[in-house]
């Protein structure tokens, strides 16, 4: 009907355009673009019959916001000029690399190291077990928080985000509009908008990590070392938020939090859509595939998003070799939308169910590609004296539609279960960690920073809490559970100890304490909070002391959902399984 009214506005134009006719020239104009404007409305109408506001939204990103990038330019990694000799630490000892590999929304049973991993363990991860098995794995280790930004935040800064205003990841008011009215098919409890927040709200793109913080990179550039970024970043999208402006001398990077890994028809990729997620079909509307090298303009990634990284990130060490850097490798797999490449698909046929398939293929890529950069630094000669750190941002995703990715942990990303924050955390160092420990002290994303800083000999700063502890005493001794201290997370109304072997967690939608002994139940699956009412309310009271140390959010979580338990989102939900409200 376009291409129609498209005709008659052309011939209607032409077929009379002369003076004496202009009059009619312009009323047949009116008249097309009213049959235009028509079409619209009727199209809009239909879609929202169809779907409410959430199919008009996803309709109007895909016309309107969606973006071809530039085609891909050559990246040049600076080499440096200084000589790398002269940076030393306090020992007088050459400083060891650093390179963070951080993984997207991985759960914790990807992986095979335990036993465990995809497909009954049929996707073996060699390279990723192999920091473990040569270097030292924590037993009980967490994320920052049970999302990607505030997590990101927590492993930049070494600090709670919830001490500088980060406690939720950044989203268009639009697009959470949409999420706090978009009911699934599957789904038994209506989603939340919070109009009454609308007043509180900032740009999208100034919901990003404030200048005033520390990171981790502006920390090692100030003891001499060249400060680098692969990756994704989501801590601010403005200029001023992005990874150049926090402390990293050079940084391919993404715009947002996800990106295609190649372009939908591409023929060498295969997509596994889930229809019944909204966000994977924003994603997939939006159709971003771009990256950016520091201040520069946006443009395609050469090959598969995983694999074009790794070249990158190949290239930045080969150039930094002779001077020690710091690396921060930040891939998006397995991170929706799912999409593999056909060579990863053809090798796991015995996967029967697609999405499956595409999901391990993707682990399979990213399992492949650590295993390039060990491989880069061996060929180099940098492996002995290269500290190799890799997590995940948090536990894998329920909207991704697969039982069994955080087994044997209950909850998923977006809850504080274990399975939503029990994350790998794995740290390789040659020269001076012994193969195979296993530290049984409860670690946390924070705890990244002051163990880099210690091992570097960066000195950490004194104006500010520090909340992350240097894990190297606890790797010498790994059977100490460490100095003691609690854990916690906050995300709006629901918060979150953990003090030695207790945790609790309190919801108030639904209005409920689950609290759990971790050293006889790890798995969170008899809640003692009825049976323990005077740990329940110490904990309460702990938890409460800690808030107030904490600060108003730089922006509020405008919406939030139920996420059941122990169901993905392609399974339904019933009135008697557990769930719980996260915001944003």
């Amino acid at each position: 009907m376009y291409v129609q009214a498209t005709s008659l506005i052309q011939k209607g134009f032409w077929s009379g355009f002369v003076p004496s006719q202009g009059p009619l020239i312009l009323k047949k104009l009116a008249i097309a673009f009213a049959f235009l404007i028509s079409l619209l409305v009727l199209a809009v109408g239909g879609l929202y019959l169809k779907g409410g506001s959430a199919e008009v939204l996803l309709w109007a990103v895909k016309i309107f916001l969606r973006q071809e990038h530039e085609p891909n330019r050559e990246v040049t990694w600076a080499v440096p000029k200084a000589n790398g000799d002269a940076v030393q630490t306090p020992t007088g000892t050459k400083p060891p690399n650093v390179i963070l590999i951080v993984a997207d929304d991985l759960g914790y049973n990807d992986i095979s190291l335990n036993g465990g991993g995809l497909a009954n363990g049929s996707v073996p991860t060699p390279h990723i077990n192999s920091l473990a098995q040569q270097g030292a794995n924590f037993d009980t280790s967490y994320s920052g928080n049970a999302t990607c930004a505030p997590s990101r935040a927590a492993i930049m800064t070494g600090r709670y985000p919830t001490r500088f205003g980060f406690e939720f990841t950044p989203t268009p008011k639009q697009f959470m509009k949409v999420i706090g009215h978009y009911k699934g098919d599957h789904q038994l409890y209506d989603a939340i908008y919070h109009k009454d927040r609308e007043k509180d709200l900032i740009p999208y793109e100034t919901m990003g990590l404030p200048q005033s913080e520390i990171t981790l990179a502006k920390l090692l550039k100030g003891n001499g070392y060249r400060t680098l970024h692969v990756g994704k970043w989501h801590l601010g999208d403005a200029p001023e938020f992005r990874s150049y402006q926090h402390g990293f001398d050079q940084s391919l990077s993404f715009p947002h939090a996800s990106s295609l890994y190649l372009p939908e028809n591409d023929p060498n990729v295969v997509n596994s859509q889930q229809s019944f997620d909204i966000i994977d079909r924003f994603q997939w509307a939006a159709g971003s595939f771009g990256m950016r090298f520091n201040d520069g303009e946006l443009f395609k990634p050469k090959r598969y998003v995983t694999d074009y990284m790794t070249d990158e990130a190949e290239k930045a060490i080969e150039a930094n070799r002779n001077h020690p850097f710091f690396l921060y490798l930040a891939y998006t797999a397995p991170h929706t939308p799912l999409q593999a490449t056909k060579e990863d698909y053809a090798a796991l046929s015995h996967i029967e169910d697609h999405t499956l398939r595409v999901y391990a293929a993707m682990v399979r890529n990213l399992d492949r590609n650590i295993g390039r950069v060990l491989q880069t630094l061996k060929d180099k000669g940098l492996d002995d004296n290269t500290i190799v750190i890799f997590t995940s941002d948090n536990g894998g995703a329920h909207y991704v539609g697969l039982d069994g990715l955080n087994s044997p942990y209950r909850g998923w990303k977006a809850t504080f279960f274990e399975g939503g924050i029990r994350v790998p955390l794995f740290m390789r160092w040659p020269a001076a960690i012994p193969k195979g420990v296993q530290p049984k002290v409860p670690v946390n994303h924070i705890d990244i920073f002051s163990t880099v800083a210690a091992a570097t000999g960066a000195k950490l700063p004194s104006d500010r809490p520090i909340d992350g502890i240097n894990l190297l005493p606890q790797i010498g001794k790994p059977a100490d559970k460490g100095p003691e201290r609690s854990l916690f997370w906050r995300t709006d109304t629901y918060r979150v100890i953990r003090k030695g072997d207790w945790k609790l967690q309190v919801t108030q939608n639904p209005k409920k304490d689950w609290l759990y002994n971790m050293a006889i139940d790890p798995t969170e699956k008899n809640n003692l909070a009825s049976k323990e009412p005077e740990r329940v309310a110490a904990l309460k009271k702990e938890l409460e002391a800690f808030n107030a140390t904490q600060v108003k959010p730089s922006w509020p979580s405008m919406a939030e959902a139920a996420i059941a338990i122990d169901k993905n989102l392609r399974q339904k939900m019933t009135p008697t399984d557990e769930y719980i409200y996260y915001g944003n």
